[in-house]
């Protein structure tokens, strides 16, 4: 096994203790301290409130890590699929940890917290995630895909300001709820375009045969499950945003 490699399941491995450790002890603690709503909240919504800021807290380090890595990492963007892969192994191995974290908790509080749709995605991400890790092909693929993690913040905002008790036709709420379709929509589902224009920049090319089947499978089939996925939870979030702004603007009528 390659030292770069052996590095990659270290950091995955502290990376799922770090966010481990974040959700138990210091996300508790920083909620006391910051939001006194926060301590009023059943045990169920603490949990989800934790894992929220946890989530969170990812998809800020990767999300910005991710446009680093895709503006000034050169070796990468001109060889996507076999480029030095350093930088966006150590991005994914952080990923790999969260993921594997989140599944954990998910299989915990499956009552209240489960998800088939975010079990499907993880598994998903992991088994194409692993390659990289284990392999280290298609760094600027697997990076590119971490441009998604942006439209967390919004998606979790959205629950705490309903947690705290804002209402959902307030101004606060609905300019969320804009910004968080907007963003959601430009790096889930506006780049799949561009995306898959890359990949097909690269079919048939020498480099991808080197990848072998397995690889490519494991490149094209997680992809396009994770489209799958993104359109669903598109469609979920502007059906949302429309019933919001319709709940607004009756209310303001009467």
């Amino acid at each position: 096994m390659e030292d770069s490699t052996r590095m990659g399941y270290c950091i995955v491995a502290g990376s799922f203790v770090a966010f481990q450790f974040f959700f138990s002890a210091v996300s508790p603690q920083l909620s006391f301290s910051l939001s006194s709503r926060y301590s009023t909240l059943p045990s169920v919504k603490q949990n989800e409130w934790n894992s929220r800021c946890v989530s969170t807290l990812h998809a800020v380090i990767v999300g910005l890590f991710c446009l680093c890595i895709l503006w000034f990492d050169d070796a990468v963007n001109a060889n996507p699929i076999w480029g030095d892969p350093w930088l966006v192994k150590l991005n994914i191995a952080v990923t790999c940890g969260y993921l594997l974290y989140d599944l954990l908790l998910l299989v915990r509080y499956w009552r209240t917290l489960g998800d088939s749709l975010f079990v499907c995605h993880h598994l998903a991400a992991l088994y194409a995630y692993g390659y990289v890790l284990s392999r280290g092909v298609l760094p600027y693929f697997a990076n590119f895909r971490l441009l998604s993690e942006l439209s967390t913040p919004f998606v979790n905002l959205r629950w705490f300001l309903d947690a705290v008790g804002w209402p959902r036709s307030s101004w606060v709420v609905l300019a969320n709820g804009l910004a968080m379709m907007v963003v959601f929509f430009v790096v889930r589902i506006a780049v799949i375009p561009s995306y898959y224009m890359q990949v097909y920049s690269w079919y048939g090319t020498p480099e991808y045969e080197r990848l072998g089947l397995g690889v490519q499978l494991a490149w094209i089939g997680p992809s396009l499950a994770l489209e799958v996925l993104n359109m669903v939870w598109m469609y979920r979030i502007t059906r949302g945003f429309y019933r919001a702004v319709c709940r607004s603007m009756s209310r303001k009528a009467t």
